[in-house]
């Protein structure tokens, strides 16, 4: 159940920062860069919560 919860907030997570990126590239495509490198790294962060998540549900 902890690990099915952690993996659906983590989807819901990197959706919200992949939509919240193309709406920023979208206003100033000039900070595309910067905002790539920023998106990936807080995706990155959210499925490492999904997967801790995930590995506590299985203890």
């Amino acid at each position: 159940m902890t690990g099915g919860l952690g993996g659906a907030g983590a989807a819901i997570g990197v959706g919200l920062i992949g939509s919240k990126a193309v709406e920023a590239v979208g206003r100033n495509p000039g900070a595309f860069g910067n905002i790539l490198t920023l998106s990936i790294i807080g995706m990155a962060l959210a499925e490492g919560l999904g997967i801790i998540a995930y590995l506590g549900g299985i203890k």
